[in-house]
């Protein structure tokens, strides 16, 4: 059979061109499934979509594939803790189209009525997805979030600068050589939680006697600290302090930076894990772009090159058998059974959540 060539079909007759009509239309499906690349990097129409995330929980390289496969501008912003998000959007000015709260505050944000249904037939990559991470709690059916990736919250200890091993939240009291020279997040759920854990209270406790003991044992070590920050991986790389109450994924750009020097500690008082997720808010004036960002995000290659970079948990089926061998058997990515059965999830406490808010600012007046 002769080898058909370009503009015929093997049967001999022309093909038929494509309607002009047809060709944009395609061209907005390709857009949406990361298939395309405009040649310009910057869509023709000045298409944006303004995105509030993390510090240090996207890669730069993949911020460029999308504009370059979408051609779609990505701003972005950064926040240190869910309420500061929550903050930013109930402010009413913050034009946030999509964000990655934690998984407690898409509850709240569901109950607030703040959150845009997605369109999954806008999200053909939600197929990637691991289902465990699928169908929880605070959103059941996914109608509004999606998860974008996972961590633990634990110690990160710089080895160079501790004479004695640190095991556990009780190794850090206990030391006075670390007075001044531990951080915290700058995050009420996850600090109150380091209290919870220290005294053997669950982390979502709402017990008043069990408070006002979180409360005496926050003020007793808030006399160690030297700074609230949840962007952890710069003083520990620059050795500002030696103890810090971090992520799992900013542990490991610490790890990273210093050739092992930094690790990280689950304590053996337990901690907790959580899902970010993406959500879209309503009253989005980028609905279209938006929802390619998420499908951006799902893509295997996105997901891969977001764990090897950030180093937090993957969420997309594939991503852990692409991994170089090093990351596969590091605990602190994926962390072995004993590690995970003593860490909690931070949940939405509704009206008590006033209690939190009160203690964490007595807290952070002193």
């Amino acid at each position: 059979m002769t080898k058909s060539t370009p503009g015929s079909v093997r049967s001999g007759f022309k093909a038929r061109p494509i309607g002009r009509a047809l060709i944009p239309i395609l061209s907005c499906l390709l857009l949406l499934n990361g298939a395309c690349t405009p040649k310009s990097g910057v869509h023709k129409d000045g298409r944006t979509v303004n995105l509030a995330i993390w510090g240090n929980y996207l890669d730069p390289e993949d911020e460029k594939r999308f504009t370059q496969q979408t051609g779609i501008k990505l701003n972005i912003t950064n926040y240190s803790s869910n309420e500061e998000l929550l903050a930013k959007v109930q402010a009413g000015a913050s034009g946030i189209d999509v964000a990655v709260p934690s998984d407690y505050m898409v509850g709240v944000m569901i109950k607030l009525g703040l959150l845009e249904p997605l369109k999954s037939d806008l999200i053909p990559n939600i197929a990637e997805l691991d289902p465990q991470f699928l169908k929880q709690s605070y959103d059941p059916t996914n109608t509004f979030s999606l998860p974008y990736a996972w961590t633990t919250t634990g110690l990160a200890v710089h080895k160079d600068l501790v004479r004695t091993p640190v095991k556990g939240w009780k190794d850090v009291i206990s030391n006075a050589d670390l007075d001044g020279k531990i951080s915290l997040l700058d995050d009420k759920r996850e600090v109150m939680a380091v209290a919870a854990k220290i005294n053997r209270f669950p982390v979502n406790t709402t017990d008043d006697q069990q408070l006002a003991q979180i409360k005496k044992t926050l003020l007793d070590l808030h006399k160690k600290v030297k700074m609230f920050r949840s962007d952890t991986v710069d003083p520990l790389v620059g050795k500002e302090i030696t103890v810090a109450h971090a992520y799992s994924g900013d542990t490991l750009q610490a790890w990273r930076k210093t050739h092992g020097k930094v690790e990280y500690v689950f304590p053996e008082e337990g901690g907790t894990w959580g899902i970010d997720n993406v959500v879209i808010f309503k009253n989005s004036s980028h609905l279209e772009e938006a929802h390619a960002l998420i499908n951006f995000f799902f893509q295997p290659e996105t997901n891969v090159n977001f764990v090897k970079r950030m180093l937090a948990g993957p969420v997309v089926m594939k991503t852990k058998a692409l991994l170089p061998s090093e990351l596969q058997n590091l605990a602190a990515l994926f962390p072995p059974p004993a590690a995970m059965a003593k860490l909690e999830k931070i949940q939405d406490l509704g009206e008590k959540n006033k209690d939190y808010d009160r203690i964490w600012t007595e807290v952070r007046a002193r």
